[in-house]
C-alpha cells in the first residue's frame, strides 16, 4: 500500500512539474536577454514599451533597453551585433547594407506636429529656405518634413538633427530654433506655455510608422521563443491602452516607471494617450503587412527609400509576428 501511494505521489509530481516547464516558456533554456537600443531620450511615449518589457522579465524574457544618443547610432549597433533590438525606421540605412536586417513589429504610427515660431512663419511656403530641426537623420519626422516640402514646392536651406522631441520644444520656446516637428505631450506643452507665439502647421494624412521594432534575421530566427514573448506582451499592452488610455498611468505608477519625469510632463500623460488612442497611433496586430506597405509607400514618397516596386520581404519579416499572434487573445 505504501509503495502504491509513493508511485502516485511519485506521478503527481512529475505531472506537476511537466506541467510547469510547459507553462513556463523559456524556463528549460534559463532566461534569455534581448540588448534592445533606442535612439533617443525615455520619455512618456516609451511607456508602453517599458510596461511591456516589465511584463516579458515575468515570463523569464530580460530586455535589456539602452538609450543611444541618436537613431542612426542605435541602427549602427544593430548593424555591428553589438546589440540584437533597434527601435526607429531607418529603411534609407537598412536599404544600402548587406546584412539582412528586417523590420518584424509595428510600435506606434506617426504622430508629429509640425511647430514654428509665428513671428517668422505662417504656413509651409515661408518655410522655403529656411532652416527646420528633426529628430534625427532617416527618421519619420524628417521624412514628414520632406515630404512636406515636396508637397507644397520648397526646399530647405538645411535640416538640423536634434534627439529627443522634448529637447527641440524647450530649444524651441527658448528661441534656439523657430520650426521643428514635436510629438503630441511636448507639442502640448509648448502651446500651453506659449500659445499666442506658435502655431502648427497642417499635415495631411499621413500613414506610416513612428517607431518599429528591426532585428537581424538570424537573430530573430535563433531566439523565437524569446522574441515571440515579447511581441505578445508589446500587444497586449497595446490592446490594454486602446481599451483604456488611463492604463498605462495605473501602470506607471504600480510600477514605478518614469520616477524622474518632471511634474509638467507628467500632466501631459494621459492626454498623450488619449490623443494617441484617438488618432489610432498603437495598433492591435503588431502593424503586419499593410503598416509595412504604408511604410515603403511613405518613405519611397519622402525620398528616403529609392526604386520602384518595393516588396515587403526585402525590409520585413512577418511569420515572428504572426507566430505571436496566434498566442494572444
Amino acid at each position: 500500500m505504501l509503495t502504491l501511494r509513493r508511485i502516485l505521489l511519485t506521478a503527481v509530481i512529475f505531472l506537476l512539474t511537466l506541467t510547469w516547464l510547459i507553462s513556463s516558456d523559456v524556463s528549460a533554456q534559463g532566461r534569455t536577454k534581448i540588448r534592445y537600443a533606442l535612439g533617443d531620450v525615455i520619455s512618456i511615449d516609451e511607456l508602453p514599451l517599458l510596461i511591456a518589457v516589465e511584463q516579458a522579465k515575468a515570463r523569464g524574457v530580460d530586455v535589456e533597453v539602452t538609450a543611444f544618443k541618436s537613431e542612426e547610432v542605435a541602427t549602427q549597433a544593430v548593424i555591428n551585433g553589438q546589440v540584437d533590438v533597434g527601435q526607429g525606421t531607418p529603411y534609407a540605412a537598412l536599404q544600402k547594407i548587406q546584412v539582412p536586417i528586417r523590420f518584424f513589429y509595428q510600435l506606434n504610427a506617426l504622430q508629429f506636429f509640425p511647430v514654428v515660431n509665428k513671428e517668422f512663419y505662417k504656413g509651409w511656403k515661408d518655410l522655403d529656405g529656411q532652416e527646420i530641426a528633426v529628430q534625427g537623420r532617416g527618421s519619420g519626422t524628417e521624412a514628414i518634413m520632406n515630404l512636406a516640402a515636396k508637397e507644397h514646392g520648397i526646399k530647405y536651406k538645411s535640416i538640423s538633427y536634434v534627439p529627443g522631441s522634448q529637447v527641440r520644444a524647450l530649444a524651441l520656446l527658448k528661441g534656439n530654433i523657430k520650426a521643428t516637428i514635436l510629438d503630441a505631450p511636448n507639442k502640448n506643452l509648448v502651446m500651453k506655455d506659449a500659445p499666442d507665439k506658435f502655431i502648427i502647421l497642417p499635415l495631411g494624412n499621413v500613414k506610416a510608422s513612428d517607431e518599429a521594432l528591426f532585428a537581424a534575421r538570424e537573430f530573430l530566427d535563433k531566439n523565437q521563443t524569446a522574441v515571440r514573448i515579447f511581441i505578445e506582451e508589446l500587444t497586449k499592452v497595446a490592446r490594454a491602452i486602446n481599451a483604456n488610455p488611463g492604463w498605462v498611468v495605473e501602470q506607471r505608477k504600480k510600477r514605478g516607471l518614469l520616477k524622474e519625469l518632471p511634474a509638467k510632463m507628467e500632466n501631459e500623460i494621459l492626454p498623450f494617450f488619449q490623443e494617441a488612442v484617438k488618432n489610432g497611433v498603437f495598433p492591435n496586430d503588431g502593424g503586419g503587412e499593410q503598416a509595412a506597405k504604408n511604410d515603403l509607400e511613405f518613405f519611397r514618397l519622402s525620398g528616403a527609400l529609392k526604386g520602384e516596386n518595393l516588396k515587403v520581404e526585402d525590409f520585413w519579416y512577418l511569420a515572428p509576428l504572426k507566430a505571436a499572434l496566434a498566442n494572444v487573445k
